[in-house]
């Protein structure tokens, strides 16, 4: 049984999905997650994402019914299934819930993806030793800052997000090919990606818009959340928005605006200069708030993972057209000295990374652990 809550795990779980079938052939899954976990278990989700994707306390308040039911639903499935194991991909208020009732019936649970607890809630640390028998991580410094913080090991296998961008990578059309599939213009792009949550998308897209809409020069293009309907964004803008070819635009555009979480490694891997954007309520005093619970320097990954500042990190009060505007402009030249700076950095993000099959290694290891309970968790 495996947990996927948003649209990127449901990507990684996907290819976990794939790999542990690959060498399990009889492999049958149960699951919560989206399109790409249903077409490779060639059914539909218990769950499907767009159930799941709530972000901030007054969207959950408005969907606690709804996440409700689906926990019920999850324990009851843990219950029936009885299966030889519960894989978590992320999604930790929910996950954890789930992984309780499992451990309780004597049920193995892999966590598959970390949350991010070395950035915030770290008290959850505490609860996930309990419940989980391993865990699988997807970045480099994971494993240091879990055993020097919490005296627990786990396993990098590998990062994901640099074997899925080069397929993907190598799959997108040319610049003349994507603008004619989508019916855009044939001036140069700058992406928006605002998230894969409502409350992500209503908090940042305006800001994003009205700092792009600075560059004249250029058109602007937003990425849709595969989880999210286009009525959604339509109460925000009639700009042009193109679902399921992220990687697509990314690859055609000169720059990209991302609101901060995976889609900041995706332009990293792909190459794409980009200017990290994380608007909430925009009050000084919640950035006050999030600088003292923060356990690590920055925010988004490719600065996380580089140990220094790759690209610009615009939150909170600090997330407005005019800051993300100023970022973005000595971006935009092909040889600028700061565009080139960041290209270089990417390099280093990537080098950090490695080229291991994320989705090979946990699927092999979670196999071998089923196998032969002796195998050290």
């Amino acid at each position: 049984m495996l947990i996927a809550g948003e649209a990127s795990g449901d990507i990684h779980a996907a290819a976990l999905m794939d790999r542990i079938r690959k060498y399990d052939p009889e492999a049958e899954f149960v699951f919560f997650g989206g399109d790409s976990m249903a077409a490779v278990a060639g059914k539909a989700p218990a769950v499907h994402i767009r159930q799941m994707a709530y972000m901030g306390f007054s969207e959950v308040l408005r969907n606690l019914a709804n996440i409700r039911r689906n926990l019920k639903l999850a324990k009851k499935l843990i219950v029936e299934r009885r299966p030889d194991c519960l894989i978590l991909i992320d999604y930790p208020s929910f996950n954890l819930k789930v992984a309780e009732k499992a451990k309780a019936l004597g049920i193995r649970v892999f966590y598959y993806i970390s949350p991010k607890v070395w950035a915030w809630k770290e008290w959850r640390v505490r609860t996930i030793k309990r419940l989980v028998d391993h865990m699988f991580v997807i970045f480099p410094f994971e494993p240091d800052w879990y055993r020097q913080h919490h005296q627990w090991d786990v396993t990098y296998v590998g990062n994901p997000t640099v074997a899925e961008i080069d397929h993907a990578l190598a799959q997108a059309p040319s610049f003349d090919d994507f603008v004619a599939k989508h019916g855009l213009r044939s001036k140069p792009i700058i992406a928006l990606l605002p998230g894969s949550r409502r409350g992500e998308i209503k908090n940042n897209l305006p800001v994003m818009i009205e700092a792009a809409r600075r560059f004249v020069q250029y058109q602007i293009v937003i990425a849709g959340a595969p989880a999210i309907d286009e009525n959604f964004y339509r109460q925000f803008t009639s700009l042009p928005i193109i679902f399921d070819d992220r990687m697509a635009l990314l690859s055609n555009s000169r720059a990209a605006l991302v609101t901060s979480g995976t889609a900041t490694l995706e332009a990293a891997i792909a190459t794409i200069p980009q200017v990290a954007c994380y608007r909430s309520n925009g009050k000084k005093f919640a950035y006050d708030i999030m600088k003292r619970l923060i356990s690590v320097p920055f925010v988004t990954l490719p600065n996380l993972i580089a140990g220094r500042e790759v690209i610009p990190e615009k939150l909170l009060h600090m997330c407005t057209a005019d800051t993300v505007s100023e970022a973005l402009s000595p971006l935009m030249a092909l040889q600028g000295a700061k565009r080139l700076e960041m290209l270089e950095g990417y390099r280093d993000v990537r080098h950090a990374l490695g080229e291991e099959d994320a989705a090979d290694n946990a699927a092999q290891a979670i196999i071998r652990r089923l196998q032969s309970p002796t195998v050290a968790e």
